[in-house]
């Protein structure tokens, strides 16, 4: 049985310096406790066989760079088939917007997703910075995916909901979801309703 390829880009932080970035280190929270997430064991063991599920670690995400992610992710391409599903979460998700915004994708795309993606350096708590600001025009980025959808929670305390608004003036065929029920940033250990639409997409 063919895979599907489900490409899942996670988050990651940007700094606008280095002054900046070194305060960060010595004043972020540490844990020694495991940090379950939806995109892990979870997505994969929901999906099933059926799908491949591929993770990158990209360059640097306590203080990433987009051109640096370029590269990378760049380096994937070779080893990725038609009709792969992609998956951008916080600065993963700026970085399809972007990438995708600037560059025709050499294979087909069934969808893609983007969760909790920033749009603008107007975060509440956080900078947007590492060259990972959108373009003006988002034409190409719809041309690449015909399935475009946009997640993102009213509760978020990183990226607000209002940066749902700015995507959707730009994007005329995207799909907006906002979710009531999922309390911050999407660190939810289970996202069934993401399952539920990649699902979906293999059976169109």
């Amino acid at each position: 049985m063919k895979k599907i390829q489900v490409f899942f880009i996670h988050g990651a932080k940007t700094l606008k310096n280095q002054k900046n970035y070194l305060k960060y280190l010595k004043t972020r929270d540490v844990s020694i406790e495991e940090r379950i997430k939806w995109h892990n064991e979870y997505l994969k063991k929901k999906l099933g066989k059926r799908f491949q599920v591929i993770k990158p670690r990209m360059p640097s995400p306590d203080n990433a760079k987009y051109s640096e992610w370029k590269i990378h992710f760049e380096r994937y391409i070779p080893k990725l088939k038609n009709n792969i599903i992609l998956i951008g979460e916080s600065l993963g998700g700026i970085f399809l917007a972007k990438y995708l915004s600037e560059h025709k994708f050499p294979r087909k795309i069934l969808s893609t997703y983007l969760v909790c993606a920033p749009y603008d350096d107007t975060l509440p708590t956080e900078d947007l910075a590492g060259g990972f600001k959108l373009r003006k025009d988002l034409t190409l980025l719809e041309k690449n995916t015909p399935k475009l959808t946009l997640i993102f929670a009213r509760k978020d305390d990183v990226v607000p909901v209002s940066h749902a608004e700015k995507y959707r003036k730009k994007l005329k065929n995207a799909k907006i979801k906002i979710y009531n029920h999922i309390q911050g940033h999407f660190k939810v250990s289970k996202f069934p309703e993401i399952v539920k639409m990649i699902k979906e997409d293999a059976e169109r």
